[in-house]
């Protein structure tokens, strides 16, 4: 394809494909089919490998022995040979005989697993149904699901490898007495932050009867029974069906991660989440709200990890996404303050930190 010409405003590639004049596509540098197909494989394999355990043995070991490792944990030796063939073949690891070492690549694996259980784990279904899902022959949430075991999870190993610093500064700069975590999952991160600030309490609020049974096993591990207390609770029925929060009056600080777009879905009551949210928790002078955000298109010569995944995964389920600065406008439309807006781990994901006014 030669050097497009520009025609008001078009450019025209000799082809005859037509494209806007400002085109520069997703990305500057194409993904060849060699790469878009190894990298199908290869995601498969590090998550397999992460599920045998591999990530958390060469943690705490150095190296591993084949035959020993497959009969402490009753695997196939030869499948397992396998994975571990192929994930050399991607220079993640190096075989010699019996024993297995990981390269400095495997390093940035273990940093970024939390991307893997999330796809290939959590979404694997959705995305393996997308030509089914615009046919209209399967709906999401009837009969295409995702792992939500396996999202959350994900997450964790997310938030732990690359996001929970960034959270612990911004809130140890607070002042709180009662915190409350809106989509708390099994209530680990409300726990350890009032475990960390003597005489704080905590909420922790989460949709799921199951996580919220777990929570309650958390919050005992971390000593904390008299102090935070797990809901099962729909966030959106607190904010727009009249559910009442015990103790949601005396929360200063709430906080939610990686969910504000889900409590965005229903256009109709979008503009009013955030003066909701305010009303939910009449005295919080301040507001932590972290999410993924829309890339904007054209921006640098390769696409980052997760970007691109999130973005589909949630274009299946028909949940919208945002920009940056459709997030703060939201913000601002409903009363909140912007303090700072603080790049958060993961790519084109940011803490946003609000107070009321």
């Amino acid at each position: 394809m030669t050097a497009p010409v520009s025609r008001d405003g078009i450019q025209e590639e000799s082809d005859g494909v037509l494209l806007p004049a400002d085109w520069r596509g997703g990305a500057k540098t194409p993904l060849d089919a060699d790469t878009a197909f190894n990298g199908f494989i290869s995601t498969n394999v590090v998550f397999a490998l992460a599920q045998l355990g591999l990530f958390t043995w060469f943690d705490d070991n150095g190296r591993l022995d084949i035959p020993e490792y497959c009969r402490a944990g009753q695997l196939d030796e030869t499948v397992l040979r396998r994975l571990l063939s192929a994930a050399e073949t991607f220079g993640y690891l190096v075989l010699t005989g019996d024993t297995v070492a990981p390269t400095p690549a495997w390093d940035e694996l273990r940093r970024k697993i939390g991307f893997f259980t999330w796809g290939v784990g959590g979404y694997h279904d959705v995305f393996a149904n997308a030509a089914s899902l615009a046919r209209g022959e399967r709906v999401f949430g009837t009969d295409v699901l995702r792992d939500e075991g396996m999202v959350a999870l994900g997450s964790a190993q997310a938030d732990l490898a690359l996001m929970r610093h960034i959270l612990d500064e911004q809130i140890a700069a607070l002042d709180f007495a009662v915190l409350a975590d809106l989509g708390s999952g099994i209530s680990e991160r409300v726990s350890r932050l009032v475990k960390s600030r003597p005489g704080a309490r905590g909420l922790g609020l989460d949709i799921s009867a199951s996580a919220t049974r777990l929570a309650a096993g958390t919050v005992a591990r971390h000593g904390l029974t008299d102090r935070v207390q797990p809901i099962c609770a729909d966030v959106l029925d607190v904010l727009f069906r009249g559910r009442r929060i015990e103790g949601a009056d005396e929360v200063d600080v709430a906080m939610s991660f990686m969910f504000l777009h889900d409590l965005l879905v229903d256009p109709g009551t979008r503009g009013d989440v955030i003066p909701a949210l305010r009303k939910a928790f009449p005295n919080a002078h301040t507001f932590l709200l972290g999410d993924t955000t829309v890339r904007p298109r054209g921006e640098g010569d390769t696409l980052p990890v997760f970007s691109s995944g999130f973005e589909l995964a949630h274009a299946l389920m028909g949940v919208p996404i945002y920009t940056r600065e459709e997030y703060e406008n939201l913000f601002r439309e409903g009363g909140l303050h912007l303090r700072r807006t603080i790049p958060f781990g993961a790519p084109h994901t940011y803490l946003f930190v609000l107070e009321a006014q």
